[in-house]
């Protein structure tokens, strides 16, 4: 028989795993919230009060089963079709090998809602990681700078308590882009406690120092994609078009010394096709960057 909430949490746990870390934290933080809160309202709070709230609950094999059903069942946002789909394994383990033969998958690239996806998200990284980063270094700052006073206190719980928000902002923003399974709901804290215990807990947990890592590596990492995917797109892009400005203005494709190179004949498709390749290759690059974001931000937002 469970006799506490610390119990019933271990077992959710232990049924939910091999499940997604994103899902076993939502699950988690949702049965805590429930069970204390119903504990709070509780006459008297001993196993028999428990043990009625878990049958009103549910026992932690059902949840766990409720969240597995859920987790094969997810609306596709930015990685595939707008419906919802079942498939056997979670949002983030979806992808799955593609047998199609290489150029097929190569030339298909625009067709895939993933690739655009990762390529917003790219870059609208330079803008989220300047607000990161400047939110960051000016919360410690300020923080660190009236610790010594009264004010102090407040101020810096205040940011954590930020960063928590901002973190799963982020995470709900990495879900619909980049299409990798993050947290839905803010993790659960106690209500029965100080502020000051408050503080301890947020300042304490590995959670609060892995996002602000995350919000800092935001910037370097958006400043790097926007400037790769902006400057390979405007290269193919201007590859793509320039015969066609070429022709129109007289002005030759490039220039040495000793000659001048026009758009005529058979180098207009060359050139072209060329942009094309490129600006393909630069979709592909997208996605790369988008899975490797992706797990970066399940390692460093996710609890483990």
């Amino acid at each position: 028989m469970i006799s506490s909430v610390e119990q019933y949490l271990a077992k959710l746990k232990e049924e939910l795993s091999g499940s997604d870390r994103a899902t076993i934290q939502d699950a988690l933080s949702d049965a805590e919230e429930y069970l204390r809160m119903a504990l709070e309202d509780a006459a008297i709070q001993d196993t028999i009060a428990l043990a009625a709230v878990i049958k009103e609950y549910g026992s932690p094999e059902e949840i766990a089963a409720e969240y597995k059903r859920a987790e094969r069942h997810h609306t596709v946002s930015m990685t595939g079709l707008q419906k919802t789909i079942e498939i056997p394994v979670p949002v983030a383990d979806s992808n799955i090998k593609d047998n199609r033969q290489f150029y097929i998958r190569f030339w298909t690239v625009f067709a895939e809602p993933a690739a655009w996806g990762a390529l917003l998200y790219s870059i609208l990284a330079l803008i989220t990681g300047i607000l990161y980063f400047t939110w960051v270094v000016t919360g410690i700052s300020v923080s660190a700078g009236l610790l010594v006073l009264i004010i102090g206190l407040p101020i810096a719980g205040f940011f954590l308590l930020s960063v928590r928000g901002i973190a799963l902002v982020e995470g709900r923003m990495v879900e619909a882009l980049l299409g990798v399974r993050m947290p839905r709901r803010a993790r659960y804290a106690e209500r029965n406690v100080g502020i000051w215990q408050r503080f301890k807990n947020m300042l304490g947990d590995e959670r609060t120092w892995f996002s602000i890592i995350y919000m800092i590596l935001q910037l370097p990492l958006g400043v790097l994609y926007f400037s790769l995917l902006i400057s390979l797109i405007s290269v193919a892009l201007w590859t793509i078009a320039w015969p066609v400005i070429s022709i129109c203005i007289g002005q030759p494709l490039f220039m040495t010394a000793n000659h001048a190179y026009y758009a005529t004949g058979w180098l207009i498709p060359i050139v072209i096709i060329a942009g094309l390749v490129i600006l393909t290759a630069t979709l592909h690059l997208a996605k790369a960057i988008g899975r490797g974001h992706g797990a970066l931000a399940k390692a460093l937002l996710v609890r483990p």
